[in-house]
C-alpha cells in the first residue's frame, strides 16, 4: 500500500537500521509490562499556591505512605523528619544547621541520605532506567544511579555505598545532594498530574501556580470556568478583562495583577477615585479584608471594585446583543433600574437597591461606556495582550488544556455534560449548527483555541464564547441556570440570588444516563470513571463525593480559603495507582512555615475506594494501546528492512 509505505519511510528516518528498530521494539515491549504509573487528580486550586505546592511536595500523601511502608518501625517524629527533608530540604537544612553542632548535623544528614536512597529505590522500581535517567539531576546522575541500583547485600557493596556517601561529605556537596535527591523523589512520586479545572481566582497566587506548572512534566489541564475568564482576558475579550479584574478586587487580590503580572491598574484607580470618591461603596468591600489595616485602603479597593463591576455590566450588553443564541437577555438589568428612586422591578415586583449610586451611567443610555471607562478597558486590553508572562500562561493552558480529556479510559472534565429538562443532552445552536454532548464539548474547545490564535483580531467573534462559557445556561464549565452577579451585589432578597444547577447533577447517578454518557464518549463500562470538580463537597458533613457505584468522583473539596464556611476540609486529591483508587481528603492548610517548625504534616485521610481485581500494567492503559500500535509499526518496518522493501541506511 503506497500510504503504508510512505509512513514506514518516515518511520525509517527515526529508526534507520535493523538494530535501531529492534532496540526500540524490545524497549517498548518491556515497558508494556511495567506497572501503571501513579496518577494524581486535583481540582479547584483557586490561586492557593501554598496549599497546592505542599500537595505537590508530599505527592498528596504518597511520600508519607511510602515512608510508613518502608520504615514502619521508626517513631512518628522520625518519620515526619524524613518526610519534611524531602518536602522542604532547604528549610530543614537551615533549621538543623542552626540547632545542632557539626558532628550531630553530619550524623543526621547521613541518616537522612540512607532513608532517602531507600525511598528512591522503592519509587523508581516501576520505571525504566531510561525514564529515571531523564529525570535525574545532571550533576548527580551517575552517583544517584549507583546508589539506587546497587545492591548492598555483600560486604564489598556496603563498603562501596559508604565510600560514595563519605565522598559526598568530603567534597562538601551533602546539602546540594540532599536538595537534588529530594527533588528527584518528589518528581518520580507522581507519574501524571491531572488538574481538573480552576487554577485561577479567589486565591492570591495563581501566577505562581502557573510558573510552577511550567517547570513540570506530565501535566494535563481540563479548563474550568475561572480558567476561561483568564484565557478570555488574555485573548483580549473586554468583558472577560473586566470580569477578571472585578473578581480580583472582590477577593482582595489586585496585587496578583499589579505585582504578580506587572499590570498597571493606575488608570482604573484614577477612574474609581474620580467618580466614586464620595461613595462609601460598602456593598463592594472585598470578601477578605484581613490584611487591610486602614479603612481608607478598604474603601479604595471597594471603589475600584465598583468601577470595574459597572464597566463589566455595560460590556456584557455588547456581547449579548451580538449573540441572541446565548439567551442571556435576563442579564441585561441596567435598563431595569429606577435611577431616581434607587429601585428596580423584576417580574412585576419592585425592590430597593442596596447601592443606588451610579455616577457613570446615563439613565437614557445605561449600557454606554463613558470616555474614561472606554479608555481604561482599552488600556487594560493592550497591556494584557502584550504581557509576556500572561501570554506564556495562556499558551500553556492552550497547549496542556482542553474542555475534557479521556485518559486511561477515564473521562475528566471540570463541571458537567449539559443536559436539558427533558433528561437529554442539551442542544446548543452555534453559528447555525446544533451541538450536544461530546460534539458540544469539542465545538467549545475549537472556539477557545480559535479565539486564542486570533487574539489580536479585535473583531473575532469567537471571543464572545468566553462569556457564554463563563455564565451560559448550557456551558459545560458553569452548569447552572443563570449567573446572578448583579443581584448579589445590589439586591438583598436571597431568593433572587438563587442559581439552579444543571440537570446533569440530578441525573448522573441514573444507570440510563450514565450509559448515555459512556456511549457518547466511547467509554468502557467496566473500567471508566468520570472525574470532575466545580462543586465544593465535604464528606465530613455527609456529602457524597463518590457516586454511581464508584463510577463518578467529584473531588472539589474546597481548597480555596473562601470556602472555609462551606467545608471543613482543605481539598481532595484522587490517586490512581496500579493497585487501587484512593480518595484523599486534606486538612485545611495554613502556612508551610508552621508545618516545618512543627514537622507535622497536614492530616490527610485516605480512603481506598476501589481495589483493582489485579494489578494494572501499562498494557492495560490508553498509553499501552498507543505503545502496542507503535510496536506493530516497528514490526512492519523490521519486516520491510528484511524483505528489502525499504533500504537500510548505508552511511551508519
Amino acid at each position: 500500500m503506497p500510504y503504508q509505505n510512505k509512513y514506514l519511510q518516515l518511520l525509517a528516518k527515526e529508526f534507520p537500521t535493523v538494530q535501531a528498530v529492534s532496540t526500540e521494539f524490545i524497549n517498548l515491549s518491556a515497558i508494556l509490562n511495567l506497572p501503571k504509573g501513579t496518577e494524581v487528580f486535583v481540582t479547584d486550586i483557586h490561586g492557593e499556591y501554598d496549599a497546592f505546592n505542599h500537595y505537590l511536595k508530599n505527592a498528596s500523601g504518597i511520600i508519607k505512605e511510602k515512608i510508613e511502608l518502608l520504615f514502619g518501625d521508626l517513631n512518628v517524629k522520625k518519620k515526619n523528619q524524613i518526610a519534611f527533608f524531602i518536602y522542604y530540604p532547604t528549610d530543614m537544612l537551615n533549621k538543623y544547621q542552626k540547632k545542632l553542632d557539626s558532628d550531630a548535623f553530619k550524623k543526621l544528614l547521613e541518616e537522612q541520605l540512607f532513608y532517602m536512597v531507600q525511598l528512591a529505590k522503592n519509587i523508581v522500581s516501576k520505571y525504566t532506567k531510561s525514564k529515571v535517567g531523564k529525570t535525574l539531576p545532571k550533576e548527580f546522575s551517575y552517583i544517584i544511579q549507583e546508589l539506587i541500583y546497587e545492591s548492598r547485600s555483600s560486604e564489598d557493596k556496603i563498603k562501596y555505598y559508604e565510600a560514595i556517601i563519605d565522598a559526598i561529605f568530603k567534597t562538601k556537596r551533602e546539602n546540594k545532594f540532599i536538595l537534588e535527591l529530594s527533588r528527584f523523589i518528589r518528581s518520580m512520586a507522581i507519574d501524571q498530574l491531572h488538574i481538573v479545572g480552576d487554577i485561577f481566582d479567589r486565591g492570591p497566587k495563581p501566577h505562581m501556580i502557573m510558573e510552577k506548572l511550567l517547570r513540570m512534566k506530565n501535566v494535563d489541564i481540563q479548563w474550568g470556568n475561572h480558567d476561561i475568564v483568564f484565557l478570555g482576558a488574555s485573548c483580549g475579550s473586554k468583558v472577560m478583562i473586566a470580569n477578571m479584574i472585578r473578581m480580583a478586587a472582590r477577593y482582595n487580590n489586585l496585587d496578583t495583577f499589579e505585582d504578580g503580572y506587572g499590570i498597571n491598574l493606575l488608570p482604573l484607580a484614577r477612574l474609581a477615585d474620580k467618580y466614586y470618591r464620595n461613595d462609601p461603596c460598602k456593598v463592594f468591600y472585598p470578601k477578605d479584608s484581613s490584611n487591610i489595616n486602614r479603612l481608607e485602603d478598604l474603601s479604595f479597593i471597594a471603589r475600584i471594585h465598583k468601577a470595574i463591576s459597572v464597566i463589566q455590566f455595560k460590556l456584557e450588553y455588547e456581547v449579548i446583543q451580538r449573540n441572541p443564541d446565548f439567551h442571556l437577555d435576563d442579564r441585561l438589568l441596567l435598563d431595569k433600574v429606577d435611577y431616581k428612586n434607587h429601585q428596580m422591578t423584576i417580574d412585576g415586583k419592585t425592590y430597593d437597591l442596596l447601592d443606588g449610586l451610579f455616577p457613570t451611567i446615563d439613565p437614557k443610555n445605561p449600557y454606554q461606556l463613558n470616555k474614561d471607562e472606554e479608555d481604561v478597558i482599552l488600556h487594560l486590553r493592550q497591556l494584557l495582550l502584550h504581557n509576556e508572562m500572561i501570554q506564556s500562561h495562556a499558551r500553556y493552558l492552550i497547549e496542556k488544556g482542553g474542555m475534557y480529556l479521556i485518559y486511561d479510559y477515564n473521562l475528566l472534565f471540570h463541571a458537567a455534560i449539559p443536559f436539558d429538562l427533558n433528561d437529554d443532552f442539551a442542544r446548543v445552536n452555534i453559528e447555525g449548527q446544533v451541538y450536544s454532548g461530546k460534539s458540544l464539548m469539542d465545538k467549545f474547545d475549537k472556539l477557545v483555541r480559535s479565539a486564542y490564535y486570533n487574539r489580536y483580531d479585535h473583531n473575532d467573534k469567537a471571543k464572545d464564547y468566553f462569556m457564554y462559557l463563563w455564565q451560559g445556561q448550557y456551558s459545560p464549565l458553569f452548569a447552572k441556570s443563570t449567573m446572578k452577579t448583579f443581584e448579589r451585589y445590589f439586591l438583598k432578597e436571597k431568593t433572587l440570588h438563587k442559581e439552579y444547577k444543571n440537570s446533569y447533577f440530578r441525573l448522573r447517578v441514573r444507570e440510563d444516563i450514565l450509559k448515555k454518557i459512556y456511549d457518547e464518549f466511547s467509554l468502557n463500562e467496566k473500567k471508566s470513571k468520570i472525574i470532575n470538580g466545580h462543586v465544593p463537597l465535604d464528606v465530613t458533613k455527609g456529602d457524597e463525593v463518590v457516586l454511581a457505584n464508584k463510577r463518578i468522583y467529584t473531588i472539589d473539596g474546597g481548597m480555596s480559603k473562601q470556602y472555609s464556611d462551606k467545608t471543613d476540609i482543605g481539598g481532595y486529591s484522587l490517586i490512581s495507582d496500579s493497585y487501587a483508587y484512593f480518595l484523599v481528603s486534606h486538612e485545611r492548610f495554613d502556612t508551610y512555615k508552621q508545618l516545618i517548625e512543627a514537622e507535622r504534616d497536614i492530616i490527610s485521610v485516605t480512603r481506598s475506594e476501589e481495589i483493582n481485581p489485579r494489578r494494572t500494567y501499562i498494557y492495560d492503559t490508553n498509553k499501552g494501546q498507543e505503545l502496542k500500535s507503535t510496536i506493530n509499526d516497528l514490526m512492519e518496518l523490521l519486516n520491510a528492512y528484511r524483505t528489502g522493501e525499504i533500504q537500510v541506511r548505508k552511511d551508519l
